[in-house]
């Protein structure tokens, strides 16, 4: 599988050691990061091309996915959501990661370089590497709504919608914490 990288100078040191640790376990690896530490440097441009070539070569018909790593992974994660068609999560445990993918068909993750250790983020990449996405309807039908707002901004009807104007009281009467 082609994997394509992106970090600033917080994730640089985690990126290198991520990239051989994928390479040794025969992924193609792309750099979309910086090529020296500069404390200065910004992560949007690297995770916003990181993110372009997962879509790129996912509509081309490659199996690729993306990972990018920042101090907490926060920015990078919405940087990489600014690209069309991307899908990233924010990945903190071995948890997040498997249902990125499974639940939510993430093309893309982001991982905290000064949140977790070297093994650690290993694991999280490797689980998400290897789950696949589902494909229940329910997910699959979350994953087109979320599709079809990115191309004309069209929400499923709000069921609020020509309720009285005393919603607040009319919602919190019938809350139930139980419910989740």
């Amino acid at each position: 599988m082609r994997i394509h990288i992106g970090t600033d100078h917080a994730g640089l040191e985690f990126s290198t050691q991520i990239q051989h640790h994928l390479a040794a376990q025969g992924h193609e690896v792309i750099d979309h990061g910086p090529i020296e530490y500069d404390p200065l440097d910004d992560y949007p441009a690297f995770c916003i091309r990181a993110a372009q070539a997962v879509v790129r070569d996912q509509a081309q018909g490659v199996e690729a996915l993306g990972v990018v790593f920042g101090g907490s992974g926060n920015g990078e994660q919405i940087a990489a959501n600014k690209v069309l068609g991307v899908r990233a999560a924010l990945v903190w445990n071995i948890s997040t990661a498997e249902l990125a993918r499974e639940h939510n068909d993430a093309n893309v993750i982001s991982i905290g370089a000064r949140q977790h250790t070297f093994d650690e983020a290993a694991s999280f990449i490797d689980r998400f590497i290897a789950t696949p996405f589902s494909g229940e309807e329910r997910h699959a039908r979350r994953i087109g709504q979320l599709a079809a707002f990115e191309q004309d901004g069209v929400l499923l009807p709000d069921p609020r919608a020509g309720r009285s104007e005393n919603t607040m009281t009319d919602a919190s009467d019938s809350f139930d914490p139980e419910a989740g």
